[in-house]
Order: structure tokens, then sequence, then C-alpha cells
């Protein structure tokens, strides 16, 4: 998980670059079908950014299922500044965002609410298990 992460993050370019062409086109069909216009590349990419960080909590909430989903949220917090941080200042074709870090650490906070809930159901299976 670490290493899809990783380059996506560091890669020199956006990782999108080479497909923003068929997005737009993807987009204009869709708003042609009556897709809303604020489905639009911004909300592509906050989208992208909240989903690629759901594994990275719902990796840490399994990891750590004694800690609290926002203190999940802190570690997606901090791990995305380290990213736009390192974007910032090594990657002068990518560029460094809050909104990103919003999206990121909403993405975590997710997948920590994900793996609450599935420990929450398997804890409860097993005591309905044991009644049994």
């Amino acid at each position: 998980m670490l290493v899809p992460l990783t380059l996506i993050a560091f890669w020199p370019n956006p990782v999108d670059a080479p497909v923003q062409g068929q997005l737009a086109d993807v987009l204009k069909f869709l708003h042609a079908h009556e897709v809303p216009a604020w489905v639009n590349y911004q909300f592509v990419e906050a989208s992208a950014n909240v989903i690629l960080f759901v594994p990275v909590g719902v990796a840490a909430g399994l990891a750590y299922p004694t800690r609290h989903w926002w203190q999940i949220g802190v570690l997606g917090l901090l791990v995305s500044v380290g990213i736009e941080l390192g974007q910032l200042f090594f990657l002068h074709s990518r560029f460094a965002s809050l909104a990103d870090i919003v999206t990121n650490t909403g993405g975590a906070v997710i997948g920590a609410l994900l793996a609450s809930l599935v420990l929450r159901w398997l804890q409860d299976r097993r005591l309905s298990a044991t009644v049994l």
C-alpha cells in the first residue's frame, strides 16, 4: 500500500497528465448526458485524493484497533502534510495544495471509520457465536 501511495505522491509529473485529454472527453460526454456540471475535473481530483487515503485509514485502523478514528485522521493529516511539503520543496512540476491535505485526511478518516465498523461487526459476531 505504501509503495503505490509513494509513487503517486512523488511521481515527478502529475500522475493524471497522460489522461487529462481523455478525462476531459469523458466529462464532456457525461455533461452532455445530464450529469451535473459540478462533476468536473476538480471533483474528480478531490474524489481521487479521498479514495487514495481510504486504504491508509483502513490499514491503520486495523493495525491499531484501540486508536480512535480521529487519531487515525491525525496520522492521515501528518502523512498528507509530509507529501505536500515534499512536493513543494522537491518536485517543481507538482503543486502543494491545502485542498489535497483536507481530502487526503478525509479519506484516512473514512478508512478508519470503515475499519472500526468491520472490527465492531466482527466483535459482535464473535459475541453472538459464544452466546449460542
